[in-house]
């Protein structure tokens, strides 16, 4: 049975992003938006030194919420919000992380808002250290690491870099990039239904080139498919996303091919795809190229100008025509009705599914951040699912292929 698309989104994980005293507290709200943008729910928390490098708004903007400061801990109305948030949260980020915080933390102290939530019981914790590299080197600092570790928590960095202070220079002790804390927040152990499924998407538009200057394209920001690279590498799948021309920053975690033109998009596929288990083709991939592509910019002339285009490669086809034991999730856009057509491709190509979409509805479509889909099979069913975010479309998305990378692994494992 498919999942009810009515029903309540997928929990996504639930992080706080802590920041201590260290002038690497001016990249905090950057960790927040990081993740906000990777499909976490975040609150932000914060030690009283953090405000000398940070302040409040620009965390409470970051993280769309109140901050768990000393004013909000101790407010006079019977709370008691560090056990409230432990329990809300999956887990814990310290960024930065000092060495005040690190020794707090492992003696099990609970005299501010981290060491607070630590001791408290929130379920995990990964720490980003930046600081000085004699203090991180310092034997005391390196035992209440090796404690914390031994105790499951996490770490990422520091490395090596320039440092804040005026006379610091360089050395092992910057704090790891935000991409960096948020790839590695994103491995920890939340929900991971895709543990060991190696996923491909398909995203963006293609370009096909008339000269040097010229192309042919359409307007696909690739947000799709981000958004399921993204929902599959929080779950715990390997991914490769292969996307044309998109401003979209790489998502963390996943390894990202960027190419220009069908015929490139189509070579990056077929390279990956004999590993993959599942393969969601969002990519809006130019139908037609020029017959002759000029290899120097045309000057404009007086009257029109006719150009033979040739179809461009199916790059689904080709890939449903090498299929083992892969699952296949089309896309189709249609302006109108296309629940048939949609159908028939899904028929033709053997895939799971395909999610039909209207990119010239109001409020949807190709640089919007919702979508409206109706979700088409080979039998002709369709199932409209209401409007939803993309995020949100693509955990709906991976609930429904789901079940199928379960039933065809047992195909390939008994195929009698």
């Amino acid at each position: 049975m498919s999942p009810d698309p009515n029903r309540p989104t997928r929990r996504r994980p639930r992080l706080i992003v802590a920041a201590s005293g260290g002038i690497a507290a001016t990249k905090t709200p950057s960790v927040l938006r990081r993740l906000r943008e990777a499909g976490c729910e975040v609150r932000a928390a914060a030690t009283d030194d953090a405000y000398a490098f940070v302040t409040r708004l620009s965390l409470a903007v970051a993280a769309g919420g109140e901050v768990l400061d000393r004013e909000l801990w101790f407010r006079a109305d019977g709370r008691v919000r560090h056990l409230e948030w432990g329990r809300w949260a999956d887990g814990l980020v310290v960024a930065p992380a000092t060495a005040d915080a690190l020794a707090s933390a492992a003696s099990g102290r609970a005299h501010d808002v981290v060491s607070a939530l630590i001791a408290g019981g929130v379920p995990r914790v990964l720490w980003a250290p930046a600081m000085n590299p004699a203090m991180w080197e310092h034997p005391p600092v390196q035992a209440n690491v090796r404690t914390l570790a031994a105790l499951g928590h996490a770490f990422v960095g520091p490395v090596e870099g320039p440092l804040g202070g005026v006379e610091e220079g360089t050395g092992m002790g910057r704090m790891a990039e935000p991409e960096a804390i948020v790839a590695a927040a994103l491995g920890l152990p939340f929900d991971r239904d895709l543990q060991g499924v190696r996923v491909l998407v398909s995203a963006g538009p293609t370009r096909e080139y008339l000269d040097p200057v010229r192309f042919l394209s359409n307007p696909s920001s690739g947000r799709t498919g981000f958004a399921v690279a993204e929902a599959a590498h929080a779950r715990g799948a390997s991914v490769t996303l292969v996307t044309g021309p998109s401003g979209l920053p790489d998502p963390p975690g996943v390894e990202v091919v960027r190419v220009e033109d069908a015929a490139s998009m189509g070579a990056a596929l077929e390279a990956a795809f004999d590993a993959c288990d599942l393969v969601v083709m969002t990519a809006a991939v130019g139908d037609w190229r020029a017959a002759e592509r000029s290899d120097r910019k045309e000057p404009k002339t007086e009257g029109d100008l006719t150009v033979r285009l040739v179809r461009t490669p199916d790059l689904l086809a080709g890939l449903a025509r090498r299929r083992r034991h892969q699952v296949l999730v089309g896309f189709a856009m249609e302006t109108h009705e296309g629940v048939e057509r949609a159908a028939r491709k899904a028929r033709d190509k053997g895939l799971a599914f395909i999610a039909l979409n209207y990119p010239a509805r109001e409020g949807v479509g190709f640089a919007a951040e919702a979508n409206d889909i109706t979700l088409v099979r080979a039998d002709g069913s369709a199932q409209p699912w209401p409007r939803m975010s993309k995020r949100d479309l693509a955990d709906r998305l991976l609930d429904e292929a789901l079940p199928l990378l379960s039933r065809a692994a047992d195909d390939v494992t008994d195929p009698a």
